[in-house]
């Protein structure tokens, strides 16, 4: 009886002092945002940043030569969030310094339609929008539900859940957020929630020629992934073995064992020989 007033009492504190602002890439009308914010509202003040349109594999960028414009949004009639007409990043950025104008105790980026596993961190709106938050030194999580066609978001907003309420007490390294890959089966079929490291499958893609009616030509992408990982501590590996994948990354880019070797290249005096001549 205790443990069930502690756990009461525990989600009251939560949701009177824990902020949580959500974005995505997938667009603030997506269903993985609503099945998001359904969750963590259980446990929080939840406040929506989120683009207008779908901002799907945009990276990083960040508007800079046209203005931002924020508009509120109704979902079902009542008010869910603010829209931007920007990207993920934007979407952040512009939560925190202009809509909340404090920050947040963490941000949550998703629940992203498909799989944000690999090398396809990179090109990732979801992993971005996260990833803005860390670099403003915010606790945050990209969540993804691994398929395209799936729309049963219920489990990976359980997910969500979970870890917001676990990381609100951890000390999570500045700069590091969360990658979570949810694979898109019924929940009795989850074999547990695996710590991952970043995995090297990647995509093998090809521009396909094609003609619009008036016969000009356009390119499509398309491509395969190409898997090679088979470590159950590699996302895409613990992915397919119906784990729920964690990756703790960050964005410093530093390919540290290469920095140590060109050491040895001693680049200053290539430079200081170059210029005698």
């Amino acid at each position: 009886m205790l443990f069930f007033i502690f756990i009461t009492l525990f989600e009251y504190l939560l949701d009177v002092f824990v902020k949580i602002l959500v974005s995505n890439d997938d667009g603030i009308n997506a269903p993985g945002i609503y099945a998001l914010v359904s969750a963590l509202k259980e446990i929080a003040d939840v406040t929506v940043v989120a683009p207008l349109n779908e901002q799907s594999a945009v990276g990083h960028s960040i508007t800079m030569t046209i203005p931002l414009r924020i508009i509120k949004y109704k979902k079902n009639k009542e008010f869910f969030g603010y829209a931007v007409d920007g990207t993920p990043a934007d979407c952040v950025k512009i939560g925190v310094r202009n809509i909340l104008n404090e920050s947040p105790d963490l941000v949550i980026s998703g629940i992203n339609q498909g799989s944000n596993a690999a090398i396809n961190i990179i090109y990732s709106g979801t992993v971005s929008a996260a990833r803005e938050a860390a670099i403003m030194d915010i606790p945050a999580i990209a969540i993804s539900l691994t398929s395209y066609t799936s729309h049963d978001f219920e489990y990976a907003g359980k997910v969500a859940k979970i870890l917001a309420m676990d990381l609100v007490n951890r000390n999570l390294p500045k700069g590091t957020l969360l990658n979570v890959n949810v694979p898109a089966v019924p929940e009795d079929q989850i074999a547990g929630i695996q710590l991952t490291q970043q995995g090297k499958s990647k995509w093998d893609d090809i521009y396909e020629k094609r003609q619009d009616p008036a016969g000009r030509d356009y390119y499509w992408l398309k491509g395969n992934l190409m898997e090679v990982d088979t470590d159950i501590e590699t996302d895409q590996a613990a992915i397919k073995n119906n784990y729920v994948s964690v990756t703790p990354i960050h964005f410093d880019l530093t390919d540290y064992a290469a920095y140590d070797m060109m050491k040895e290249w001693h680049l200053n005096n290539l430079y200081k020989k170059e210029c005698k001549k």
